[in-house]
């Protein structure tokens, strides 16, 4: 395969986990187009990220070596600058190899390439972040689904890690009623609705409103991370596990915020 087309290929998957890692979708793509920069600039680079593995050991090393001080162009509103400064909180390397596994689906092995680590290391790694999870602060959600066996299996993992779900809306006109009437500190929002309404114009009148995190869910990842247009900077795909939703769970938590999408 060629290299041009196996960094098309992956380049959802890592813009995906580049923001998942951040909580910001500017700083995210910021640090994956650095590592496309760098490629092209340089052939030590451009031989690294020939195979998947390759590509996202090569972002490993740029975020470890530029970390919050990053320049994105375009950053600089508030989200950014509190996501900035809070990513120096994060343990990097646990909640990485956390996201790795769990998201991304890379092996121990695989991981250790990535993260440029022994082997033996990455079980207690990811054990570390699941702890560092599980012992974050608890929250109200509320759950946009119109698949019941969907939304009973997100209620299930959600209150599985402590959370508690506040109410499950299958239309725009139910998320907010919902959410106006509880006021909840977390959103997990399937794209399109039982009436044929938008998921995401209900968070989108939500955020208008109030400032809350938000979890998109979709059944085509693919069509909302073109680099085209503002996109989720939390999106699970159908069909999800349980660790992928606890691991983004963990990190929107941490981080906190979600800007409209327009």
């Amino acid at each position: 395969m060629a290299l041009s087309d196996l960094i098309a290929r992956q380049l959802p998957y890592l813009r995906r986990y580049a923001r998942i890692l951040t909580g910001s979708q500017s700083l995210g793509d910021g640090f994956v187009r650095e590592l496309l920069e760098a490629a092209l600039a340089d052939p030590q680079v451009r031989e690294q990220v020939s195979t998947r593995v390759g590509l996202f050991a090569a972002f490993t090393k740029i975020y470890a070596g530029a970390g919050a001080q990053l320049e994105v162009s375009g950053a600089g509103t508030p989200e950014d600058a509190t996501v900035a400064s809070r990513l120096e909180l994060v343990t990097p390397r646990a909640r990485q190899a956390l996201l790795l596994s769990s998201v991304e689906d890379f092996s121990a092995a695989e991981i250790a390439e990535i993260l440029d680590c022994p082997e033996a290391d990455v079980p207690a790694l990811i054990d570390s972040a699941v702890e560092e999870i599980d012992a974050g602060s608890r929250s109200d959600v509320l759950i946009i689904e119109d698949e019941p066996l969907i939304a009973l299996q997100i209620e299930e993992i959600v209150t599985s890690l402590g959370h508690n779900v506040v109410g499950t809306a299958t239309t725009h006109a139910q998320a907010v009623a919902l959410f106006d009437a509880h006021r909840p500190e977390l959103v997990l929002a399937d794209i399109q609705l039982a009436d044929g309404s938008s998921g995401i114009d209900a968070v989108n009148e939500i955020l208008a409103k109030f400032s809350v995190p938000v979890i998109f869910i979709t059944a085509f990842p693919e069509r909302l991370l073109t680099g085209e247009r503002p996109e989720p900077t939390y999106l699970i795909p159908k069909p999800f596990s349980d660790d992928f939703v606890r691991a983004t769970i963990g990190q929107v938590i941490f981080f906190g915020s979600t800007a409209p999408l327009r």
